[in-house]
């Protein structure tokens, strides 16, 4: 037996078949909603919007063709499943219903046990098509904010192979950091510190998104990036670091439109190591994010860097020091870590 909340609309003009079809499809679990004319089946479909439609082709006020035609037209109503039921048995009949978006067409009479076995397989293949439109609006919907146009596209290309839930993978985090806003902050009016916040903002994710980073949050004038998720990136280290040095251009380009009091810059801290990324909140809010050591190593960092620089850990460093031109600092002090870390400048990208 199915649910009965799964609703199969009978659309005929033909007492004796609507008794027949609903006697055969309530037995079998399906809540059964009626319509003996098609101006009924048109306003019910829109009200009830069942899980598939059975239709006749011949009924009064508006014939099944057109009621097919406008239903599919209708975006509120084009993903129902539409059987054609009808006594017109022709080729050309069926190519015109087929052709109108019916997924199917059965000529009358029929037999029972075939119609049921037909109804349960669209079912399942409806069932099927919403579960894969559920997960890709699940991928929109975490994704759209924090990723660029491009690996959204990406993502939808194979939506259920994406894991939204907690998966530990080697991930590339990059935080970066205004210099000096808190001061600026005390001088200037909300307004005109939104106004130039949101520019900074604006320049440091751009970098970002172009080397197809994942953008965590923005904390007041932080950012946090994710590099390798949820795409996978063979190259994910150099990508962060290219996306790093890039901000500090873009915050330069940027502070040629503002005053020079109002001109800041920005550290970069970029960390490499093993992390959890999935989704964490709760049912009403959630974000995609990374938990882990790197993420903590990669703070540290970028509090560590002064305003132009780009500073990289050791893991960092290891998988792209043949492309960069770098500068060893003293090692680091992280929270949670017996011995210092490894610290290194990146001055510029090799030719």
């Amino acid at each position: 037996m199915v649910s009965a909340k799964t609703k199969i609309m009978v659309a005929d003009d033909s007492f004796e078949s609507v008794e027949l079809l609903q006697s055969v499809l309530s037995r079998e679990g399906y809540e059964v909603i009626i319509a003996f004319d098609g101006e009924e089946a048109i306003c019910k479909a829109r009200q009830e919007k069942p899980d598939l439609l059975l239709l006749d082709i011949m009924m009064p006020k508006i014939d099944g063709y057109e009621v097919c035609r406008r239903l599919k037209a209708d975006p509120d109503t084009m993903r129902i499943p539409i059987l054609i039921l009808t006594a017109r048995g022709d080729i050309p009949d069926k190519v015109k219903g087929l052709d109108l978006g019916a997924e199917d067409y059965f000529t009358k009479p029929f037999n029972i046990q075939e119609l049921v076995a037909r109804v349960q397989a669209r079912l399942r293949a409806k069932q099927r098509e919403d579960d894969l439109l559920r997960t890709e609006r699940r991928v929109r919907n975490t994704f759209e904010r924090y990723v660029s146009t491009r690996v959204v596209e990406k993502l939808l290309q194979n939506p259920e192979r994406v894991e939204l839930g907690g998966v530990k993978q080697e991930v590339t985090v990059l935080f970066a950091d205004l210099r000096g806003f808190t001061a600026l902050a005390e001088h200037l009016p909300p307004e005109r510190l939104i106004e130039i916040l949101n520019g900074y903002l604006s320049a440091g994710a751009q970098p970002i998104l172009e080397h197809d980073g994942t953008i965590n949050q923005y904390a007041g004038d932080e950012i946090m990036a994710i590099f390798n998720a949820p795409l996978r990136q063979e190259d994910h280290v150099l990508r962060a670091v290219k996306a790093g040095l890039a901000i500090h251009e873009q915050l330069r380009e940027y502070n040629k439109t503002l005053e020079p009091e109002l001109r800041l810059n920005c550290g970069v801290g970029i960390g490499t190591g093993q992390a959890v990324v999935g989704n964490v909140g709760t049912s009403q809010i959630m974000n995609y994010t990374a938990v882990g050591d790197v993420v903590n190593l990669a703070k540290r960092l970028e509090e560590s860097a002064q305003g132009g620089q780009v500073l990289i850990g050791a893991s960092s460093y290891e998988q792209i020091k043949d492309q960069v031109v770098v500068r060893s600092l003293p090692p680091l002090t992280v929270k949670g870590r017996e011995e210092p870390v490894s610290v290194y400048e990146v001055l510029k990208l090799k030719a």
